[in-house]
């Protein structure tokens, strides 16, 4: 992709199972020239060590609001993005941006970040399927935020259907194509 080399791609990665296949993804968008910075949740780094991301990355993972680096870490990751994808979008992550509310690291930078956002849902069948979850699910879109997926399949608590977060590669394609 022509420009790509100075898109800066911030991913938010939250407490799913599915926080695993991210590192693919951000392994993926440096690969194709793109910079990227990893922010996490409590919750996502109980599943998979920021140490992954930052030697996927090579930068620094994120994960407080009182990083002592910065007076404001929310504001200068939502400054320096171009494009913002939280993967996996956990029902918690999505019904707090639904409700524009921000605890933590991620969702105070989705709250304060103004470009385009992707969110890759990922839970349970019938966590995606509950009325709240739609109806968030709604509102986000309304919003102007772009959800990819999920996926129907084999999920992690051993049920099959909706719920299961989209490939990396298809996340990858759906972010190189909102830069385009």
């Amino acid at each position: 992709m022509t420009g790509s080399k100075d898109k800066e791609i911030l991913i938010g990665v939250t407490g799913g199972i599915a926080a695993y296949k991210v590192a693919t993804l951000v392994s993926l968008l440096k690969r194709h020239g793109l910079g990227v910075s990893v922010m996490m949740t409590e919750s996502a780094m109980q599943l998979v060590s920021p140490q992954t991301f930052s030697a996927l990355s090579g930068r620094p993972v994120r994960s407080s609001l009182w990083d002592r680096a910065s007076a404001h870490p929310h504001i200068d990751l939502a400054r320096v993005a171009d494009l913002l994808c939280i993967a996996p979008a956990t029902a918690n992550i999505m019904a707090k941006s639904a409700h524009g509310l921000a605890d933590d690291l991620v969702s105070t930078t989705i709250l304060a970040f103004d470009g385009p956002i992707i969110m890759a849902p990922a839970m349970n069948r019938v966590m995606w399927e509950k009325p709240a979850t739609q109806r968030n699910c709604e509102q986000l879109r309304n919003d102007g935020i772009e959800l990819i997926g999920p996926e129907s399949g084999h999920l992690s608590c051993g049920e099959s259907g909706a719920g299961r977060m989209v490939e990396p590669e298809t996340l990858f394609e759906a972010i190189m194509s909102r830069l385009s």
